[in-house]
């Protein structure tokens, strides 16, 4: 056995098992992101993977394929998009004053 097949691939989206799981890693996400937007849209689809994509889709009054392109490597997705995806994972975009 080589060390590679040893090893698991590691997933963030398997250990976002709950709300404040997702909080926390969105939260640490954010502080590292360094001004990337592109970071935060990947974090977004960890969490997007970590639920049901077809039923987030739903919630955010989407197609269930926009999620998907939205939120891949190559996603560039619109703030509303970002947006709308939050709320429908239970999440509230807030802004406070950087001190």
């Amino acid at each position: 056995m080589t060390t590679r097949e040893s090893f698991a691939t590691f997933d963030a989206a398997d250990y976002l098992t709950s709300v404040d799981d997702v909080v926390a890693f969105l939260e640490a996400v954010v502080e590292e992101a360094d001004d990337d937007p592109a970071l935060i849209t990947r974090a977004l689809g960890v969490i997007a993977r970590s639920r049901n994509l077809s039923e987030l889709a739903r919630r955010a009054g989407m197609s269930r394929e926009s999620p998907y392109k939205a939120l891949s490597a190559e996603g560039n997705p619109s703030f509303a998009t970002v947006f709308k995806l939050s709320k429908a994972l239970g999440l509230k975009v807030h802004f406070e004053p950087v001190a």
